[in-house]
Parts: C-alpha cells; structure tokens; sequence
C-alpha cells in the first residue's frame, strides 16, 4: 500500500487547539512500570508485510509481557491524520501508534508538545545504529519541527523508496532491454513510442507525476540540494537546475509521447491496474505497490532503479510515536524495539516490505530480496531524497495541481515553476520566519 500521504488541513487546527492542552498532559517523568495495558493503533492491513509483521510483534510482546493486555486496534488512516491532534491528548488515545512522517505530521505534533521525545530511549537502545543517517532524518525533528535533526519522536522500521517498475514480456517482445543509463531509458521510450506504445503510465491527478517531477530533478541533484529543499538549508531557486531541468524534461517527455496526455485526470489506482492489465510497459512509482503486483500480475514483471540517479524518492516508512499523555511508555518503547529485532525484519521481507534492519541473504524470494537490496544500495549510500511535497504543509495539491497543468498542456514548463514556488516560499517562511 502507497505509503505517499498529504497533510490535512485538521491536523494544523487540531495540533493548535490542543497545544495549552498538551502543556499539562503528559506524565513525561512518572513510573509507569506498573502498567497493565497496551493501547497500540495502526492502520495496516492485516495481509500486509507491516501488519504480518507487527502481528509476530504483538505475539512476542504478550509472551514477554506475561499479565500485560494489549489492546490493538486497527484505525482508517485519515482517522488517524485528521484527528491526531486531538486523539492523543484525550484519555481514549493510544500508548503507541503509528503516524505519518515529515514536517507537515510527526514534525508538526512534536513542535507542539504532543510527541514523547525518545532520544535516550535511542541510545540505550541501539536504534540509531539500526538506521542510516537518511532514514533517522525522519525521526528527529527540531524544535520548530523541521525533520534531521534535534530530538527523537518517532522510530521507523521500514522503509519504502520509489522505482521502476516494467513488464518483461513487453520489453522482451518490442526487442528493449533494461535501461541502466538516462540515455538508455529514452531510447527505450522512443522505440516503444515508435511501435505505437505509450511507453510510461501516468496519474496526474494524484502523486506519481510530482514524483516523475522529483525523479527527473533529482538526477541533477545532489545531498545539498535535497538538504535545501527539504531542510531549508540554503534558498531555493525554482527557475533553475536541479528543479528547472525537472520540469523541462517532464514536459519534453509528453511532448515525444512517453507519457499521455489524457492520463492528467488519472488517478495512481488507474495507474497501477493499467500496469497490472498489461498496457503499459513502464511506471516510476513506490515499493508500495510491491506486494499487489506479486499478487495480482500474471505477466512477467520487475523492477530497477531510475536510471542513472544517485538519488531517490524515498524514506522510512511510516513511524512509531509515543504520545506524551501515554500512560505506558515503557512498554510501547519495548514494543518499538521487538519490531526492530532480526525475527521481525525478515519477516516484513519476506512478506514483501521494504525492512530497514534484515539480513538480505535471509529473504527467500528473489523478487523480494531484489527489492530489498535496492533500498540497501540506496540507503547505505544516503540516497534517500525524501518525496516532493514534504517541506510545507498542503504542497502536495500544489504540486498535484501544477503538473496537471504540464501533463494537458495548459501550463508551460516555467509557469508550473512558478505556480509551486510561491507556496514553497510562503511556507518555509511560516516555519522558520524567514
């Protein structure tokens, strides 16, 4: 399941009217090893890797836990994101549960006092050993809640990134070979363009285009530009490369007909089943959609990484956070720490995840290990660039707006700069005041 989400809106107005709140909740320094109950929400699906996993998790806890009740619940992921504010500084609220990561979620509640900080949980622990240095970016957060650096809020234990995804048997039958270079790809593109075939599938109603965006820029890119537009390290110049050749080549790139114009209006579900039906050869999208393609695709199919890039859309996956008025810390660090143990690692692997701490030579499918050692090649070499709506809250319409607009042809390459720089700028100055 894609694990690209947005803020909504609710999260700000509810993080803010539970801020005084928040102030005198929490029981940060109170002895809560006498607790008897487990409150854990997330909000995978029991088949997923994550959910089979975490199930495993539970099992251990309970049996390490003996006389500890775990109660789990499973919540619809906008329940969580519209309402966390208010849920976790409420006495129905969980000890432990799963949320978002980035500046405009887990960044937002924790500069408003909501979150647990689980910095010394951390080093006694041995997380951060676990973790490379572009997966603890999502962990911690600033005061201002700008993700990299300052305190701990959240621990993640996988990972997701975005790849490419093509049919073997369309490649095989048009004579194509895997592209291992940004001038192979293109001729890959031409000649499936040349047989009549759409050689790339699209959803420019929802995130895949700003990520093909991002994909494109990034290959232009290096750490100092990520650091700029996700950290606020430097200014950000919109009209010029990395950003600039992104939105260029996105354009030239339906223009030769690698991309469709009509596929504006789709949304990523049409995206995906046009992969699975076999009518696209190509889409650029997350290891989310992992697990579905191996249940449900019969045509021979893989994966590689963007051609030629160093860097790429991806990041942890989601993250455990703590509440501050949770009334069993203790126990939720020690649930965190199970789901970081070899056992539960491989298990997410070999259930199709993406774990941030398994033995590759432990994953017993192909396909699965395949997947896995990407995200290791990424992610031991800080690849991870993070995903393009990150910075400010409510950029991700911004973005799904803008190329929209470059996908149909009603908006040119430099106008679609211009209409996602403004609000780029706008928030970052709300964020850092400057």
């Amino acid at each position: 399941m894609q694990r690209f989400r947005r803020l909504v809106a609710a999260i700000a107005i509810a993080a803010t009217a539970t801020t005084a709140m928040a102030a005198c909740g929490g029981d940060d320094n109170g002895d809560d090893s006498d607790a008897k109950t487990l409150k854990l929400w997330h909000y995978e699906s029991e088949n997923s890797a994550m959910g089979v996993g975490w199930n495993r998790a539970i099992e251990l806890f309970k049996a390490e836990h003996p006389g500890v009740e775990v109660r789990f619940e499973r919540k619809a992921f906008e329940q969580i994101q519209q309402n966390a504010g208010m849920i976790i500084n409420s006495s129905e609220g969980p000890d432990i549960m799963e949320y978002n990561k980035g500046n405009a979620t887990a960044g937002l509640l924790s500069s408003q006092g909501l979150l647990t900080d689980l910095s010394a949980e951390a080093d006694k622990r041995g997380w951060a050993g676990k973790l490379s240095p572009s997966l603890q970016t999502t962990a911690r957060y600033s005061d201002k809640g700008v993700m990299g650096s300052g305190k701990w809020f959240g621990v993640p234990n996988y990972g997701e990134y975005v790849t490419v995804y093509y049919n073997k048997d369309l490649f095989q039958s048009n004579g194509v070979k895997v592209p291992t270079s940004m001038a192979e790809m293109t001729a890959a593109m031409d000649t499936f363009v040349g047989k009549g075939i759409t050689p790339l599938g699209m959803a420019g109603a929802e995130y895949p285009a700003g990520q093909l965006f991002y994909q494109l820029a990034l290959s232009k890119g290096d750490r100092q530009f990520v650091d700029n537009y996700q950290l606020y390290k430097n200014p950000v110049d919109f009209k010029a490369d990395p950003l600039k050749y992104g939105a260029d080549t996105f354009a030239d790139w339906v223009r030769k007909g690698y991309v469709a114009k009509n596929s504006a209006s789709l949304k990523a579900e049409d995206m995906g089943t046009a992969f699975i039906g076999g009518k696209v050869p190509m889409i650029v999208s997350g290891s989310w959609w992992y697990g579905r393609f191996k249940a449900e695709m019969k045509a021979n199919w893989d994966t590689f990484l963007f051609p030629g890039n160093t860097l790429q859309a991806g990041s942890s996956g989601n993250l455990w956070v703590v509440p501050e008025n949770s009334k069993a810390k203790s126990l939720a660090y020690d649930f965190i720490d199970i789901t970081l143990r070899p056992e539960i690692q491989d298990l997410i692997g070999n259930n199709g995840g993406v774990p941030v701490a398994a033995d590759a030579s432990k994953i017993t499918d192909p396909k699965d290990r395949k997947l896995i050692e990407d995200f290791n090649t990424v992610s031991k070499s800080d690849g991870l660039a993070f995903y393009p709506d990150w910075p400010v809250p409510g950029y991700y319409d911004v973005l799904v707006s803008g190329f929209q607009g470059l996908i149909n042809g009603s908006k040119s390459p430099d106008q679609v700069l211009d209409t996602i720089a403004k609000p780029y700028a706008d928030g970052v100055k709300e964020i850092t005041g400057k």
